[in-house]
């Protein structure tokens, strides 16, 4: 099974966890984009009658061309389920997210839902946290402030440029991403405390304590992983 097709997998079986009258979180990057789609799927077949909210401009646009009914947290606040991928998942359910730079409004709608299901393909699972650089969210002004205060705690940041070497990459939010290559994260808690602590910092890719079931597609299938 390659990796796109472990992808489509698990986002089909995501989208059988929806049901009909639910406020759902859209996620964002490659595996969420294969929900969306899926989901979209049943909208368009089922009739499945939802509403959502979703964590990038990106998946806004790619839920409302399939027809779906997609509106911002101030029309709805409270989401049933949210519905994202991981660049990484350690035991415990941490994760390391923002690769798609995203993370700022991923943890928000994460943080609007009852229920967070993390969608994976089994290449995402580790033992600990940072083979995968920590994403960073900044504000521009701030950007020399913070790169100092991450190099001083050992945390190797690099700025994200556009793929064609143009300029920054910028987030929804207009912030730029610093990409930590910091190694493994003995305690990500710690980390993570000292990270919001510098001021300028917007929001860090560590989401701990969020997810509460994890879908993971491999060679045998999906597996569902609760804790």
């Amino acid at each position: 099974m390659t990796q796109d097709e472990a992808k489509a997998l698990v986002g089909k079986r995501a989208a059988q966890l929806v049901e009909d009258g639910m406020a759902v979180g859209l996620g964002t990057g490659s595996t969420s984009t294969m929900f969306i789609k899926a989901l979209g799927e049943r909208v368009k077949n089922e009739g499945l009658k939802i509403r959502c909210v979703a964590s990038s401009d990106a998946s806004t646009e790619l839920g409302l061309s399939l027809g779906m009914d997609v509106v911002t947290l101030n029309v709805l606040p409270e989401l049933d389920l949210y519905i994202d991928g991981a660049d990484e998942v350690a035991p415990g359910f941490a994760l390391i997210k923002g690769g798609g730079a995203a993370l700022l409004r991923e943890k928000i709608v994460a943080s609007s839902a009852k229920k967070f299901v993390c969608v994976v393909d089994s290449t995402k699972l580790v033992e600990k946290l940072g083979k995968f650089p920590l994403p960073i969210e900044v504000i521009k002004m701030a950007l020399p402030l913070v790169e100092k205060r991450l190099s001083e705690l050992d945390l190797n940041p690099k700025l994200r440029m556009l793929k064609d070497g143009s300029g920054p990459l910028l987030t929804d939010e207009q912030n730029y991403i610093l990409d930590c290559h910091c190694g493994v994260i003995e305690n990500p808690e710690e980390t993570a405390a000292e990270i919001r602590n510098i001021v300028g910092v917007v929001e860090h890719g560590l989401f701990l304590g969020l997810a509460s079931m994890v879908l993971v597609a491999g060679e045998d299938g999906v597996t569902e992983i609760t804790e």
